[in-house]
């Protein structure tokens, strides 16, 4: 038995300790968005669905439209500061693209929402991830922008 003072592992390799924290904080943004928008009407449809070309954080429905229900692709940004811009600055060209196409291929694999009216929100979050302050951008961008 070694004597002196008792050394933490090192992380895994290909997984720095920060990616721990940043994957708990993520998850507890997105549930707080999630809660927010339940609350403001909207439904769940799915969470995380992951394709090879990215991921949609929520997928909801919309019942508030007059033509039916919209279903709803939210990207959620967390930035710990907005001085620095906010969270919808970052939902660039090439990430807006990849998301018109994680949805393009939710839509084949969910035929069920096949002739539902589409949108894509974006829901910015920053300050303490733990009781983030929220911005609910609705219709942030349009897949024929892409």
């Amino acid at each position: 038995m070694a004597d002196g003072p008792s050394v933490a592992p090192p992380p895994r390799r290909g997984q720095p300790a920060t990616t721990l924290d940043r994957r708990r904080r993520g998850a507890v943004v997105e549930a707080a968005a999630r809660a927010y928008l339940l609350d403001a009407g909207l439904r769940d449809v799915a969470a995380n669905a992951s394709y090879r070309i990215g991921e949609l954080d929520l997928v909801m429905l919309d019942d508030s439209g007059r033509n039916g229900a919209t279903l709803v692709f939210v990207e959620v940004r967390y930035r710990r500061d907005a001085r620095f811009g906010g969270g919808a600055a970052s939902v660039d060209f090439n990430k807006r693209r990849k998301l018109v196409r994680a949805a393009q291929l939710f839509l084949v694999s969910h035929r069920q929402f096949a002739n539902h009216a589409c949108r894509f929100d974006v829901v910015e979050a920053d300050g303490d991830p733990d009781a983030p302050r929220l911005n609910w951008l609705q219709d942030a961008f349009r897949a024929d922008d892409c």
